[in-house]
């Protein structure tokens, strides 16, 4: 079956939006890696420094559900086109404002403060943008093909990780001094220009068939959190547990890995920078392959696959990432993406659609993967410690990965196959899943 127009346009509103947003919000952690802890924690040691700049990155994992929640009781109430040109706003303006932020050498304790508080706006806005991005996308996409249309969401996300890292690759390209006093706010200035984009793309999207059947027939409920908990309290939970380990997977790679091969293994920082290029490529690649299997052999087997490739591989990878050659850490990264992270992250869009009834979706979708993203965030910071622990060893880095992968394994192994439910069902507690 081919995509019409209005599909077209749903696809690339979700592919530019999830790109631009992510790309907000991925920049952060790259300069975290990089420059935030010399220029907004210098009375700090270089490790403690480090440490607590992945700390202020943690931070947006906080506020993640709290966004979903908000966000999502919008997209619940006004629709799900509606609340992604707001939450369009609020990233961008945040991000765009953190490359105006004065340094601590300029004001002291309040540069900590002030960046602290726009990772928290950051982390609003993130907290609704996949969940409303991809459950548009499910919406609309025709039964049969759900899976391989919903995972251009996952793709967007790849993508704003690929550009972000790409933007702090070639503004380090940079003299030094320059770099450091002001090459590294480029990248978020360029943000405020992305607004316009995503806003352009995004207001020429209809909104969700599904939702506007619920306006038209009222199904629409008052408090949408309170019905996702209560009528779906399995599927809640299982929706925390499933994005606990591809959340520690991503930003252990394109954070924690970058800092520990310059710091400990003395890597440059392009080449490190491009290992995660390289691993977001892949995934990318990968997207819509993994989407159309999930529609053949269904989300479960795909899941299960992926979260048991983690737990298997890491050591591994930590021991080719040590190796200090660049050919051999850039391989390790891209055999992570391709069978530990892409599966997981491409059926996660879908996945999660089929988890809740019509009327709950958003806020069921974005508040239990944001609370799974919130107990995994601060996987830099966690990683940091433990390394630290071992003198920059990495391997109990490797165990706290390996008990993110077994959360994971839990929480996939107690859901349902769902690939054929119908999507426009409001209420699917009351109806049988199809089980495979």
């Amino acid at each position: 079956m081919s995509a019409t127009p209005e599909l077209k346009r749903v696809v690339l509103g979700a592919l530019v939006g999830t790109a631009l947003e992510w790309y907000d919000f991925f920049i952060y952690g790259t300069a975290a890696a990089l420059v935030f802890n010399q220029l907004f924690f210098t009375q700090a040691d270089p490790a403690a420094g480090t440490i607590a700049a992945f700390a202020t990155f943690g931070v947006g994992f906080v506020v993640r559900p709290f966004g979903g929640v908000l966000f999502g009781h919008l997209g619940d109430k006004i629709g799900r086109r509606s609340t992604l040109i707001i939450t369009t706003v609020i990233m961008g303006v945040s991000t765009g404002l953190i490359g105006l932020l004065p340094t601590y050498p300029s004001i002291g304790v309040a540069a900590p403060v002030l960046l602290t508080l726009l990772r928290v706006c950051q982390g609003l806005g993130a907290g609704a943008e996949f969940g409303g991005a991809a459950t548009l996308l499910a919406e609309h996409a025709p039964p049969g093909r759900r899976g391989y249309y919903a995972s251009y969401a996952q793709t967007g996300v790849q993508i704003g990780l690929v550009l972000g890292t790409s933007a702090f690759l070639l503004v380090q390209l940079m003299p030094e001094e320059d770099f450091r006093s002001w090459g590294w706010r480029l990248p978020f200035l360029v943000s405020f220009a992305l607004i316009g984009v995503a806003l352009y793309v995004r207001l020429r999207v209809a909104e969700s068939p599904v939702f506007r059947e619920m306006e038209r027939s009222r199904e629409i409920v008052k408090l949408p959190i309170k019905d996702a908990i209560v009528r779906h309290p399995r599927n809640f939970l299982i929706g925390v547990g499933a994005h606990i380990c591809d959340t520690a997977v991503v930003y252990t790679l394109s954070t924690f890995s970058v800092a520990y091969a310059i710091a400990e293994l003395g890597l440059s920082n392009r080449t490190a920078l491009l290992g995660v290029i390289f691993f977001g490529l892949t995934v990318i690649v990968l997207q819509p392959v993994y989407g159309h299997l999930s529609d053949r052999v269904g989300r479960r087997p795909l899941n299960l696959f992926s979260v048991v490739f983690v737990a298997v591989f890491v050591y591994p990878y930590f021991l080719m990432v040590g190796t200090g050659v660049p050919v051999v850490v850039w391989l390790a990264m891209m055999i992570m993406g391709a069978f530990g992270f892409a599966p997981q992250v491409a059926v996660q869009p879908v996945f999660y659609a089929e988890l809740f009834g019509a009327r709950v979706r958003y806020t069921g979708f974005a508040a239990s993967r944001e609370l799974g993203a919130a107990l995994a965030g601060f996987s830099p910071l966690i990683g940091a410690a433990l390394a630290a622990r071992l003198g920059g060893a990495p391997w109990l880095v490797a165990a706290f990965l390996v008990a993110t992968a077994l959360i994971s394994f839990g929480a996939f192994w107690a859901s349902r196959e769902t690939k054929d439910l119908d999507i426009g069902v409001v209420d699917p507690v009351r109806r049988p899943l199809v089980e495979e």
